[in-house]
Order: structure tokens, then sequence, then C-alpha cells
């Protein structure tokens, strides 16, 4: 336990900034979780209105130094390239 003021207010800092990202990685893997049951349930008009919503979560995220911007890009990218083979699946149909 930290026994200096500036070392306490750290730790105060620390446990409210922790839950603060737990909490939007949770909001994250639901908001991805969702995106992945609409693909699977070929739900492609849902799919196209939530991609926007993960673009928007994840440029945050990467934003706020939750996950690195790389990281960001290239899960924003994934998602995109599984909505348009869905978009050429439905298609060819």
């Amino acid at each position: 336990m930290p026994i200096t003021t500036s070392n306490k207010k750290r730790l105060r800092q620390n446990v409210k900034r922790r839950a603060r990202n737990v909490q939007k990685k949770k909001d994250i893997k639901a908001l991805v979780k969702e995106f992945e049951a609409l693909l699977v349930e070929k739900k492609l008009e849902e799919s196209k209105n939530l991609l926007p919503k993960i673009y928007k979560i994840f440029d945050k995220a990467a934003k706020t130094g939750l996950i690195k911007a790389n990281t960001a890009s290239r899960r924003k990218a994934l998602y995109a390239k599984h909505l348009k083979t869905l978009e050429t699946a439905t298609a060819s149909k």
C-alpha cells in the first residue's frame, strides 16, 4: 500500500482508469460479437449499419491509447473485409 499522499492519489487514479479501460474493452468486445453474429446470420443491412459504430469505437480506443493505432486499423480492415465477402456472396446468388 502506498504511504505518501502523492502515491495514494496515483493509486486512486489508477483504479479509476483501470475500471474505465476494462469497461471500454467490454464495450468493444460486445459490439464486435454482435457484428460477427450478424455476419453469421447473413444480415447484410444490419451489419452495414453497425460497421461505422465499430470504426468509431476502434478509433476512439486508439486515440486514447487503449489499443495501438495499427491494431485498430488492422481490425477495422478485417471487419470491412468480412462484410465485403458477405456482400459478394449474397450478390452472386
